[in-house]
């Protein structure tokens, strides 16, 4: 599914977090890793600024603004400020992701 939220393939796979990292920083982001078991869910959220999500390992299912998808590594997410946005471990093991805020 195409979401207009997703940069399909955004940084090369596998992932350097050090890279997405410089990239980020360079674009006004914050970088942090996220780390979930499976179905671990993240609901209903709203920030009062943008931010950015990619996964280094895993798979996610992500919604932002109602519109829903499944992305893997390499994927970018941008999530606009005061965006409705939910966030759900889909992998069959453990995923770890990383998000920014500008």
């Amino acid at each position: 599914m195409a979401m207009k939220y997703v940069t399909r393939g955004r940084f090369a796979v596998p992932l350097d977090r050090d890279e997405v990292t410089r990239d980020w920083r360079a674009r006004g982001y914050s970088c942090g890793l996220f780390t979930d078991p499976p179905g671990r869910e993240w609901t209903d959220f709203v920030h009062g600024c943008n931010e950015l999500v990619t996964v280094l390992e895993g798979g996610l299912e992500v919604t932002v603004g109602g519109e829903s998808g499944t992305i893997g590594p390499g994927d970018e997410v941008f999530i606009p400020r005061d965006t409705l946005h939910s966030v759900r471990n889909v992998h069959r093991a453990t995923t770890r992701w990383l998000y920014g805020y500008d």
